[in-house]
Order: structure tokens, then sequence, then C-alpha cells
């Protein structure tokens, strides 16, 4: 047909060999075939038990995307060879990076023994900082597709995975991926699977994601091991809301699974959270392009669009219902939590509105940021805001400079510590407790009575040849070992109890550097525990300055007081008064650095003479330092305290 339509141009004299035309003829004719083809489904008509709800769940850098793809080319949702990667990553940092940051969800048409299959995929990011997108996803599933690189082996985030899909009861489709690699090896990671997991070596796929070998099998399995959705479609309507993003001109879209009944555009819809009443005004499947449809029935996942004016009306976890017909709210899961916060901060304050502006569209489309307004009298007006993790952080800032150009200034992260305060005159009870996750805002140490920080429970699997270095790194980190289990003859899984504010930072790039990138790690809270914390404080010639300060365990203080004030000493600047630059804890002096004063030489003008005379010049500039030391203000420059507070 497409050559027809050329020689039609040809025909009529009006192929004047420009492309523009032919390209616009062939999509027309595309969008026409698309349209008006014999293979339109209606999806409300398949049956329950042809509905599978699935997710890939894997490490980073496993093939959960590369799957996706051919998974999209198989069933015909895009054309092979389309020169397209990626389909389901529509940010540009996710492109960019490689990592998947936002859950995906994608509506499959495939025929298997004549009969039309619904499939629901939910493409999850493998990274520990999004484990909540994939925790939400897993709650639209009734099974998952557990993805392991024939060359890598099972890592930590296999792990962590794996136990977040068995918890949930969901049917795990274990499948081993990049059997093309030179370095592949499937019969050990077949052992791996049966050693940490006890899956059966025959029940373990083998595919080639990138080259699309073995994706029918994967297709196959899914429809014949994952059991359709326990649903009901006579009911009265009522769908989990698992994931939202929010449109400029549609305000926020909701995507939702349907437990019971179904769904019209015009029918009235209530939150169970809010108790706000909205009217639906468009539905769609995602395929993976928005396609319009005006029913959604029970087992599907599709997308709501009903005027909500933000996103924190899309409660995540809510259930959704028609208000005529009241029902029990689904069991939800918990929500996000932050575990890092920073400080975001224009790099000049005329550009505070863009950023203001920049940061509120983005968070919109992210729930999983906490923002707070907060000042500094060193940077200006700013905020904090609260991230699950340092990747999280970077992705955000990363975001704000693409997406909306602008330029903020981050600084160092940190965590929240619970602490509890010793009773007063103000408050007669003992035991009240606050949380405190800027340094700023920590308490004097004589109104602490006890210190508590958040502990996480960290999975390493590493080659056992650097497991030496591992181990004194964890000690150094103030780890203390759970578990050590042999997955095989090399590898090695370790589990420590670990303060989070130790592993924020650096812990993951050291571990790669140590294991020579062999290694992998992964987190998951563990709570509280009690700690000795004091906040290490700044003195300039005996002024705090309280954007310097930190909230420090009290064996390292002095470590880090001592690397402050040596950083300090060689950024800021010299000044006419001689800078006293001191790390103060507990209101004792950890470490002093002195800057040296601009000193003019009085005593050029001199050729000779009496030597009183020269003792007098500099008596007399000797008082006069004196005096300015009394009174003077020392004055910082603004890229002093950027380049000690970021990052």
């Amino acid at each position: 047909m497409l050559n027809l339509a050329r020689s039609v141009l040809v025909l009529h004299g009006r192929a004047t060999h420009t492309r523009r035309k032919i390209f616009a003829l062939q999509r027309f004719i595309r969008l026409y075939c698309k349209t008006e083809g014999p293979t339109s489904v209606d999806f409300t008509q398949i049956p329950v038990d042809r509905i599978r709800n699935f997710s890939i769940i894997a490490h980073v850098d496993h093939g959960k995307s590369t799957l996706a793809d051919r998974l999209l080319e198989f069933t015909g949702a895009i054309r092979e060879n389309s020169g397209q990667n990626q389909i389901l990553d529509k940010l540009q940092v996710e492109r960019e990076r490689g990592i998947t940051v936002k859950a995906q969800s994608v509506s499959l048409l495939y025929q298997y023994k004549g009969d039309n299959y619904l499939l629901n995929l939910i493409d999850t990011p493998g990274h520990v900082d999004f484990s909540s997108e994939v925790s939400r996803s897993l709650s639209a599933c009734q099974g998952v597709v557990l993805l392991v690189d024939a060359n890598d082996g099972v890592q930590a985030q296999t792990v962590a995975n794996f136990y977040l899909a068995f918890g949930k009861d969901l049917t795990i489709v274990p499948v081993i991926n990049k059997i093309d690699l030179k370095n592949a090896d499937p019969d050990r990671v077949t052992r791996q699977l049966k050693s940490l997991f006890d899956i059966e070596p025959y029940d373990v796929l083998r595919i080639s994601a990138k080259l699309g070998i073995g994706v029918k099998a994967v297709i196959e399995a899914i429809i014949e091991q994952i059991p359709p959705p326990a649903v009901n479609r006579q009911s009265p309507f009522r769908a989990l809301l698992f994931d939202s993003w929010f449109d400029k001109y549609r305000g926020a879209l909701s995507l939702i699974f349907i437990q019971d009944g179904n769904i019209k555009v015009g029918d009235e819809i209530q939150s169970c959270h809010t108790k706000k009443t909205y009217n639906v005004k468009s539905l769609a499947l995602l395929r993976p392009q928005e396609d319009p449809i005006t029913q959604l029935v029970a087992g599907q996942i599709g997308l709501v669009g009903c005027n909500m004016r933000s996103s924190k009306e899309a409660h995540i976890g809510d259930t959704i219902y028609n208000p005529s017909c009241p029902v029990e709210p689904l069991q939800g899961f918990e929500p996000s939590r932050p575990m890092v916060f920073a400080g975001v901060y224009p790099m000049d304050q005329s550009q505070h509105v863009n950023l203001r502006s920049a940061i509120e569209k983005l968070a919109l489309n992210d729930s999983a940021v906490t923002v707070e307004v907060d000042s500094s009298p060193a940077l200006g007006q700013g905020w904090r805001l609260g991230f699950l993790g340092l990747l999280h952080l970077e992705v955000f800032s990363q975001r704000l400079q693409q997406e909306y150009g602008a330029e903020p200034i981050l600084t160092a992260p940190s965590v929240t510590y619970k602490l509890r305060m010793k009773p007063n005159k103000h408050n007669v009870k003992t035991g009240r407790e606050i949380f405190v996750n800027n340094p700023a805002l920590f308490p004097d140490f004589m109104q602490i009575e006890e210190a508590f920080e958040p502990m996480v429970v960290g999975t390493i699997i590493t080659p056992d040849k650097y497991l030496g270095g591992i181990i004194s790194l964890c000690m150094e980190r103030r780890g203390v070992q759970r578990s050590a289990t042999n997955i095989d003859n090399e590898r090695v899984m370790l589990q420590y109890d670990l303060p989070l504010c130790e592993i924020i930072v650096d812990f993951h790039d050291s571990l790669k550097t140590i294991s020579s990138g062999y290694a992998s790690f992964d987190y998951e809270d563990n709570g509280y525990q009690s700690s000795s914390l004091v906040k290490l404080g700044i003195l300039l010639n005996g002024v705090v300055v309280e954007e310097l300060s930190n909230i420090v365990h009290i064996t390292k203080a002095q470590t880090i007081g001592r690397r402050m004030v040596l950083k300090l000493k060689d950024i800021i600047p010299r000044q006419m008064v001689q800078i006293a630059v001191q790390a103060v804890c507990n209101g004792k002096i950890l470490a002093r650095e002195n800057i040296r004063a601009y000193r003019k030489d009085v005593t050029a003008k001199l050729y000779g003479g009496d030597v009183t005379r020269r003792m007098k010049l500099l008596a007399q500039q000797a008082a006069g330092k004196k005096k300015m030391r009394m009174v003077a203000n020392i004055s910082l420059p603004r890229e002093t305290f950027i380049d000690v507070l970021k990052k």
C-alpha cells in the first residue's frame, strides 16, 4: 500500500521528489490501517480467566527494559526494528543513565491457542532507592518475572525483590537473561537460584532479550503459570489507585487496578482517603501510548482522568469507588518514607521564583519527594527536600536541570534523627520525642536524654576474594555483621546492620572500588537504634556558623572536625585579621587552624636610624590589629558556603 501511495502521487503529477509529501501520505495510511484494521478487539469482552497482570523485577542492568521492548514487539504493540530502545523509559534521565526510575505500565494483546489474552505488564525500577515503586506495582499483580543476568548471577537487589514478591504470595517465573554473552554461565546461575530460593533448574527459562531468543517461551509461561486476577465483575465498582502523574492540561491522571465491577466515562467516583467526588472524563489503556476507551472492567489496569487538581488528591494506595454503592477499602500499602534530606537553594536569589516553580511541578510527578520551606543566612531562601535515597536525590537534581533549566545548589545529604528530650519547666513530661534532619536545629546536648539514629539491614553479594576489604569497610562504617552465606564456591552473601548516615554518601562508591565493581549492595529500613550522637559545630574567631554544623557519632567527631577545619583553611579567603577556625563538640575544642591575616610591611619606608623607631611602628600595627579583631565581622563569600555544603 505504501508503494501504491507513491505511485498515486506520480500519476497525478504531484510527485516533486520531495519526501515531505510521501511521508505525510505514509503516516495517513498507517494511521488508517491502525484505526480501521480488522485486528481491533473489544477489551471489555475478554473474560477474567484470560487476563494476566505481572511485573518484571531484577537487579540494575539485568535487562528488564530490554525484555519489555521484546514483549512489546512480539505482541505487536510496536513495530520490530523501529530503532527505539527502552520504550517504557520515557524520561531523559532514564535513557541517559540506562536505568528505570519510574514504573511504567502497558497492556498487551496476545493470541494463544486461538484465544486472545490481555497481558498487563508493569516494568519496575531495579535500584534500591526506588523499591517503593516496585512494592506498589506488585500490589496490582498476581505474578512476576524474576530476571537474572547469566553473566553476573544473583545480585543483592535480586534477593530483595524476590522476597518482596514472595511475601506478597505472587507466582514467580524465573528467567535467566543474556545467555548470548561470551562469559555467560547459565548453569552456575541456576545453581545459585536453587541454593538461595529453592527454585528447581527445570523451572528456569533461558533467554536473550537483546536477540529475542526465548521470548515466546516467556509469554507462554506467563499465561500458563500466573493465575488470573481474583475479581468479581458483578459487584459494585472498586479499584486500587497504585500510581499517578500530573498533566498540565488534564490534571492528575490515576493508574488503577479494577478489583470489582466496572467504570465508564461519565460515571461518578469517590476517594476513600480524601472523600472527594469526581466525574470521570476519560479512560484509557496504555499500549504503550494512551488508547482511549469508554469502559474498564474488573481485572484490567487503566488510566483515569477526572479533573483532579493535583497529585496530592491522587493518594497512592487509595481505594476508588462509586459513591452510590459504598464498599470496604482495599488493603493498601505503606506510603514511601523519605530516608535522605538535603537543602536546595537557587544559585542566585533572583532565580528563586523559577526554581520554586520547577520544584512544585516536579514534585507533582514524584509523590515520594517531600518539600519544606527552609532558609539560610548564607544561602538565602530555599527548601529542604526529602528523598528515598542518594540516587533519587541525584535524579531529581538532574531532572530540575534538564526539564526546567534550573541551576540548584544542593547541600550535603543528611538523615532524620530521633531525640528523647529531658523534662524542663516548659515540659514536665519526660520522654518527649522530636525528629531532626537539619543540623542547625539540633538542640543543646544538655537538653537531650537519649539520641537515636536510623538503621538499615545491608545485603552485600561479593566474590570471596574481596571479602577482607569489604568486612573492613563495614567495620569502619560501624556495621555489625548479621550473617554470612556461601552462594556457591566463589560468591558470598553478607548481611550487616549499618547506620543509614554512614552509607548515603560514598559507601556504594567505596564498595565498588574495593571489589573492582563486582560487589552489589542493597538495604532495607530497620528502625531506630540508640546512639551517641553529637553536634559538631564550626567557630570562626569564636562565633558559631550554624550553616557549617553537622551531626556525627561521637567516635568520629574528632576525625571529621579535623577534616572540616583543614578544608575551611584552604577555601576561606584571607582577611585583614587572623581567623581562628575551630571545630567544637559539647563545648570542647577538637581541632583548630589559623588563617593568617594580610600584613602590610610598615617598616618598608625606614632606611636606617634607631631600632626603637622600627619597634614603635610594629607595636602600633599590632595594637591596630588587636582593636580590629575585637570589632571585626568576618564576611564569608557565598562561594565558600557552596564549596563546603555541596555534596
